[in-house]
């Protein structure tokens, strides 16, 4: 599956940073994870840390699928609203999802910090309201983000123009977001994988799966036999095609970075997330190298050909929302791209096994806008479930809410 289109900053900017070796001969492991992206990166790294023997095969280049395409804005701030969130599950499962995200990014940020390189920063995020029409329920949002103890504040019209210079009904300022290099991240957590021991092979392709009671059996595309006691799939987007029910919908979404900006003229993007209410939003942050990288524009093609002809007209579209936001700044897209990334109907992400498969085999699905967070939390559940331990969202990140 082509999961990108154009000129993604991420590969641009660092290249192919370390060529991991096919595997050729049979392989022997306790954990499996199929996807060297940066899903199955976190996941590895935590299971290694925790004592587990671990293995990472990827069909492409480590970090050339999805991650790659990432944006990688990290929020606590799940793409459905903590308070659309709680009418669908219950107060109780809302409030802890969206702790555990806000947890998921102190975490990464101590992982960052013992790697090094990453281009990790902690940043606030403003949440704005497109349209008058979105005030009632930006307000209700904020108000129970506050009762629940979220550290946030609220700007109204006049706020919003004084402290950030655009216009905008109201906003809510949280002061726990992030900013990081996914692409040096993945790469930063493969090579700690191997140096305890693990093992990485890309450009391995898995083509047959066979669960069995007590291990799982794996061949690729080369003939390799993987013999593992658990199987992580964390493909991405492929690992729909290990499931005969359909769980999310494919869509593409759009970004550009500019070339490196003055500081002056990234205002309060220097250390803010930016994004907004309207479906599908319009979302900006800077880099580490003063570039602003500006996403959105999502639409329902999941045809490459059909998504790579758009991607020009996309970003000239993103460049001219950007604009206002900046004062009247021309923006000037320098690379721009398209990626895949699926949706789920509840902004959830899936992890843990499914009826279909049995008990060995887990799948990770950090889906949404939130796919990195959902990552660091799926690591911390999956290595629970691997240990026969209970974890707290075990129930609300699986398959069980399908009914």
């Amino acid at each position: 599956m082509d999961l990108k289109s154009g000129y993604p900053f991420w590969a641009v900017r660092n290249g192919l940073m370390h060529a991991y070796p096919a595997l050729q001969d049979d392989l022997h492991c306790e954990v499996l994870v199929v996807g060297g992206g940066i899903t199955g990166a976190l996941i590895a790294d935590h299971l290694a840390m925790h004592g587990h023997d671990v293995a990472v095969v990827e069909q492409r280049d480590i970090g050339w699928g999805s991650t790659a395409a990432s944006t990688a804005l990290l929020q606590y701030e799940i793409d459905t609203p903590l308070h659309e969130l709680a009418a669908r599950y219950g107060l109780d499962d809302a409030v802890l999802a969206y702790r555990a995200c806000a947890q998921a990014i102190d975490q990464l940020g101590e992982l960052a910090g013992a790697l090094h390189g990453t281009d990790f920063q902690p940043a606030q995020s403003l949440y704005y309201a497109s349209r008058r029409r979105d005030l009632a329920a930006l307000i209700e949002e904020f108000e129970l983000r506050q009762q629940h103890g979220f550290a946030v504040d609220w700007f109204d019209a006049e706020g919003v123009r004084s402290h950030y210079g655009f216009d905008a009904p109201g906003a809510i300022l949280s002061d726990k977001a992030a900013r990081v290099d996914p692409y040096r991240l993945t790469y930063r957590l493969l090579a700690r994988l191997c140096k305890h021991g693990g093992r990485v092979h890309d450009r391995s392709a898995v083509e047959h799966i066979e669960a069995h009671p007590r291990h799982v059996l794996v061949r690729t595309t080369a003939g390799a036999h993987i013999h593992c006691r658990q199987l992580v799939l964390a493909a991405g987007y492929a690992n729909q095609h290990w499931l005969h029910q359909r769980v999310a919908s494919n869509r593409s979404s759009y970004a550009f970075v500019t070339d490196p900006l003055p500081a002056q003229a990234l205002g309060a993007l220097r250390d803010t997330l930016m994004w907004e209410t309207a479906r599908p939003y319009l979302y900006l942050r800077s880099t580490a190298d003063q570039r602003l990288l500006v996403g959105g524009e999502d639409d329902a093609i999941d045809v490459p050909a059909r998504r790579d002809a758009q991607v020009d007209r996309k970003a000239r579209r993103l460049a001219a929302k950007a604009s206002p936001l900046l004062g009247g700044l021309p923006v000037e897209p320098a690379f721009a791209w398209a990626g895949t990334f699926a949706e789920t109907a509840d902004g959830l992400p899936f992890f843990g096994p499914h009826p279909q498969w049995g008990p060995r085999v887990q799948f990770a699905m950090a889906y949404g806008g939130n796919g990195i967070t959902y990552s660091m939390i799926g690591a911390g559940l999956l290595r629970a479930t691997i240990e026969g331990k209970q974890h707290p969202l075990a129930r609300l990140f699986s398959f069980q809410r399908l009914g």
